[in-house]
């Protein structure tokens, strides 16, 4: 069974965290989430959802300061971390290897122990600054994909596109979600 750690934090596009949650869950993986305090306010303002349905969805949850919790050491096996969405404010602190709260501090733990991790960066335009520190995350080990949604597919609502960015996201993981319409070299397969 695959463990990972899910991440929601304060960038716009909090649907992506809550969707790999249920596609997680669906492929029977475990998880453990943190919600930063930006990341709850963006729940509240983006989705019908409150909080408590959200922390639902994970095995585990973790409190945002908990740097004690069991994902911020190493010794913990994991497959690894998704971000999703990752503010400017997380992509630095993983940049630059801020520990002082649980999200950067378990993002730097996987980066240590060569485990993946992917940031689902939801900013733009972009600065040099942000370029930066998305170069700077990437030599530290991180992949950066920022939720860019592909159209080959025909996607017919905002469900579609959420689906297949996160289920692309999963597939780093090596998790098929059995959600991603894969090109075929001229037309879409069904999902999976």
């Amino acid at each position: 069974m695959k463990r990972i750690i899910v991440a929601i934090t304060g960038a716009s596009g909090a649907i992506y965290g809550i969707r790999a949650l249920e596609l997680l869950r669906a492929a029977g993986a475990e998880t453990h989430l943190v919600v930063s305090p930006s990341g709850v306010r963006t729940i509240a303002e983006e989705t019908d959802r409150d909080l408590d349905s959200v922390k639902s969805l994970a095995t585990v949850v973790h409190g945002f300061k908990d740097i004690g919790a069991s994902i911020a050491s190493g010794s913990f096996l994991v497959d690894g971390m998704l971000v999703a969405p990752c503010s400017v404010k997380t992509l630095s602190a993983i940049a630059h290897c801020g520990t002082d709260e649980l999200v950067a501090r378990a993002a730097d733990v996987q980066l240590k122990e060569r485990r993946r991790v992917v940031l689902l960066f939801r900013e733009t335009p972009l600065h040099a600054g942000h370029i930066a520190i998305m170069e700077r995350a990437t030599l530290n080990g991180a992949i950066v994909m920022p939720p860019v949604p592909a159209f080959y597919h025909r996607p017919a609502t905002i469900d579609d596109i959420v689906t297949q960015t996160v289920g692309r996201a999963l597939d780093l993981f090596g998790i098929d979600a059995k959600s991603v319409h894969r090109w075929n070299g001229g037309g879409t397969d069904a999902p999976g």
